[in-house]
């Protein structure tokens, strides 16, 4: 099977002494980013501050995640994380007796469902529902959980367990035909599955760099909505999330009608710039080209696990999967560091280990970590 994104692996230094499998967790460096890096710290070196070249970095990853998601630049806010830019959105919510449900599932990342538990003091409620790994209905099972007394219903757009996708434009309206606001969390998809917000009817979404992104930790990306955002206003704020945060007025709280009303203190400048260069190669491929890729290399991994006798817990379908694939390991991180020492990266969480390649990734190095794995396993 050849390798159609064969001539972009030299971007990719760690590729020639190692597989990096691991984008669930962290992608593989590239040296877009490395020189975006070095650039950033060169200048701040050479010049001491660079303000307007910073705030460009800045304005030109929101550029292109918005164009990764369909979405317009003044419809995205940058945070530090992910649970950041959930804890702005649910600042602007209110929970009251007849609509304080938020609806999650027990497979989404803890984090976003430590978020939404800390507002019970506020009034809000969750209604859990039981994941199952493996299953290709993820979005029906959200669904029946949403009623007319559902405030925010939590989507994990890829689990981060098994790699399970959700249906957005069907949890999307579950959600509207309840008059719930939708939240995406898109840190295990986007960058590996094609995401349209418009098309998709998504009201709010966010993402971090450092997975399928290709970036580095320390920044995430919120989508709101043009209808949400003129709804909306959160308690959570800072200076950039002025219409003139240049003005320096400490009387004028002046929100923008955009979703760039929840950008909060300065920016995270050099993960920017990192995620810039990232996402500017992105989208220079093209998710769709991505995807089918990570579907062949998918069925690989299946293939080869149920040769070997291995458990896979990810979904069987490969349009209900991202492009992680979980395999039930017992002592998870400790195969871990042992497929690192034999050249293969991948990622552990709880009792699997994840083999979640990206474009970059080929056919021989999904099957040899899969092999490697069951040696390692069965001894």
């Amino acid at each position: 099977m050849s390798h159609p994104f064969a001539e972009y692996r030299r971007l990719f230094p760690i590729l020639q002494q190692a597989a990096q499998l691991s984008s669930c967790s962290q992608s593989a460096m590239s040296l877009p980013v490395r020189d975006a890096i070095t650039q950033y710290l060169d200048g701040w070196e050479k010049r001491g501050m660079d303000w307007g070249g910073w705030m460009e970095g800045v304005a030109g990853a929101r550029a292109e995640f918005a164009r990764l998601i369909g979405a317009s630049l003044d419809d995205i806010a940058v945070l530090g994380s992910v649970s950041d830019a959930a804890s702005s959105v649910v600042s602007s919510l209110s929970f009251p007796a007849e609509r304080r449900y938020v609806v999650a599932s027990t497979l989404d990342f803890p984090s976003l469902c430590h978020v939404w538990l800390a507002q019970e003091p506020r009034g809000a409620k969750v209604r859990f529902v039981e994941g199952r790994p493996g299953v290709d209905d993820a979005a029906a099972r959200l669904s029946a959980a949403v009623a007319d007394d559902t405030a925010v219903v939590a989507v994990s757009h890829a689990s981060f367990y098994d790699g399970q996708l959700t249906d957005l434009a069907a949890s999307a309206q579950a959600a509207h035909e309840h008059g719930a606001l939708q939240f995406v969390d898109a840190y295990q998809s986007a960058g590996s599955v094609p995401i349209d917000v418009v098309a998709q009817g998504v009201d709010v979404l966010a993402a971090g760099a450092q997975k399928y992104l290709l970036g580095i930790p320390g920044i995430a990306f919120l989508y709101v909505s043009p209808a949400r955002a003129a709804q909306l206003q959160p308690a959570v704020t800072g200076w950039f999330g002025r219409v003139e945060p240049f003005a320096f007025d400490p009387r004028k709280l002046d929100f923008p009608a955009t979703g760039a009303k929840f950008n909060t203190g300065t920016p995270p400048m050099l993960p920017a710039a990192a995620a810039h260069a990232a996402l500017r190669l992105l989208n220079e491929i093209g998710v769709e080209a991505i995807q089918g890729w990570l579907r062949q290399l998918s069925a690989v991994a299946m293939a080869e696990a149920d040769a070997l006798g291995l458990e896979v817990v990810s979904p069987r379908n490969l349009d209900a999967k991202g492009g992680n694939t979980a395999i039930r390991v017992a002592g998870a991180s400790a195969v871990e560091q042992a497929m690192a020492q034999r050249g293969y990266i991948v990622s552990a969480r709880n009792d699997v280990i994840r083999i979640a390649p990206h474009f970059y990734n080929t056919v021989d190095e999904v099957a040899g970590a899969v092999r490697t794995l069951a040696e390692l396993v069965n001894g």
